[in-house]
């Protein structure tokens, strides 16, 4: 006599999942350092783009380059000679990039400064739109004739070389010309806070 089984329906197990491997676990791990790594790299570019603003009393470096507080700052569109470099004119040369630099320090007059950008260049700084009482710094330079267009403000350069005023009342050589020729020369020359001072009191004594 057979056997009928009468119990309800076989239960059915689930068969049991094999463990990931120890490679698949490592490419989850690497994959998720990758996307952690993309969106670090995404943040701190967008954070290059944004417009960074910076105000108060200016340290000229040069003609095209100052420092405000821990910023340093070079100004856009524009090449002053550097302050070292001499031009010529009528025969004699002159110190042209000591030239640009006070007539930017006899712009600013002692003013807060206040310059804005996104940009940075390959030394750190900030290329910057500067304004000093209301007055736009960088047109200034080239409409005076003590830099030159450099990206920007060829309309003003073409009024200036026509008026032969600043540099172009004599020769000399391009700023971008000059650093190449003068390869070991500084980027732009330091100032102390000092010679802020300095450059106040030579602007007060020039109009008494």
């Amino acid at each position: 006599m057979s056997r009928s089984w009468t119990g309800g329906p076989r239960r059915r197990y689930p068969a049991p999942q094999p463990e990931r491997g120890l490679l698949r676990r490592l490419a989850d791990y690497g994959l998720a350092v990758i996307l952690l790594g993309l969106l670090i790299l995404l943040a701190a570019r967008l954070d290059r783009f944004a417009t960074r603003t910076a105000e108060g009393a200016a340290i000229i470096n040069d003609g095209d380059s100052i420092t405000l507080g821990a910023e340093r700052i070079r100004m856009r569109g524009i090449d002053a000679p550097e302050y070292s470099q001499v031009c010529r004119k009528d025969g004699v040369d002159y110190p042209c990039g000591k030239l640009s630099r006070q007539y930017l320090v006899g712009l600013i007059a002692g003013q807060p400064v206040s310059c804005s950008g996104w940009q940075r260049d390959r030394y750190g700084r900030l290329l910057g739109d500067c304004v000093a009482g209301g007055k736009d710094l960088n047109r200034a330079q080239v409409v005076a004739g003590w830099a030159v267009a450099y990206g920007d403000f060829e309309t003003e350069e073409a009024v200036a070389r026509a008026a032969k005023v600043g540099i172009w009342g004599g020769t000399f050589e391009r700023p971008q010309d000059w650093r190449a020729n003068h390869r070991g020369a500084p980027v732009e020359a330091r100032h102390s806070p000092l010679a802020a001072v300095g450059d106040a009191l030579r602007e007060f004594f020039r109009f008494q």
